[in-house]
C-alpha cells in the first residue's frame, strides 16, 4: 500500500465502494478470516484511534443489557437514571447515545468509561472478526469513516 494512504484514504474509500462491495460478496470467507488477525495488527500499527475518534464523534454503539448494568454501576448510577440521562431508543429498538459526539469522549479523544465501554466499542471496527464479511453493509459504512477498515479492505483486495 502506498505510504501516503492516510492522506487520501477517505476519497479512495468513497471511490472504491463498489469494488469493496463486489469483493465482500465474492470473498472466500475462510480465506479472508485467516488474513484478518495479521491485517488487523498491521492496520493498528499505523492507525492511531486517538488521532481520529471519528466513530465516537459521529456514531453510537448499541448499549446492550450487560453494557447498561456494567456502565451504570461504574458511574454509580441507577440503570434507569443512566438510560434517562445518556441514551435513547433508536428505530431498531437499541439503546444509543442521545448526543454526538459521545458524551463519554473527552476533548483529548480519550474515553472516560474505556475500561467498561460497550461491547460494540470494544469490538469496533470488527477488522479481526467475521463481522467484516458477514455484515457487509456495516463494513462498507465503517470504511467511510474508519481508516483501519479502509486499510484492511485495501490489503485484502491487493492480496486477492
Amino acid at each position: 500500500m502506498e505510504k501516503d494512504w492516510q492522506q487520501h484514504w477517505q476519497q479512495k474509500t468513497i471511490a472504491n465502494q463498489k469494488q469493496y462491495k463486489r469483493f465482500l460478496a465474492r470473498a472466500g470467507k475462510n480465506r479472508v478470516l485467516q488474513q484478518l488477525p495479521r491485517l488487523h495488527e498491521e492496520a493498528f500499527a499505523t492507525v492511531k484511534c486517538l488521532d481520529c475518534a471519528a466513530c465516537c464523534k459521529n456514531y453510537s454503539p448499541r448499549f446492550k443489557t450487560p453494557d447498561l448494568k456494567r456502565i451504570s454501576k461504574h458511574l454509580r448510577m441507577r440503570e434507569g437514571a443512566f438510560i434517562e440521562q445518556y441514551l435513547l431508543l433508536d428505530e431498531d429498538g437499541d439503546y444509543v447515545v442521545k448526543t454526538k459526539p459521545c458524551p463519554f469522549l473527552g476533548a483529548d479523544n480519550f474515553c472516560s468509561i474505556y475500561a467498561v465501554r460497550p461491547s460494540d466499542c470494544q469490538r469496533f471496527p470488527y477488522t479481526d472478526e467475521d463481522v467484516l464479511v458477514k455484515r457487509q453493509a456495516l463494513t462498507l459504512k465503517n470504511a467511510t469513516f474508519c481508516p483501519a477498515v479502509h486499510f484492511v479492505l485495501e490489503e485484502l483486495i491487493a492480496k486477492s
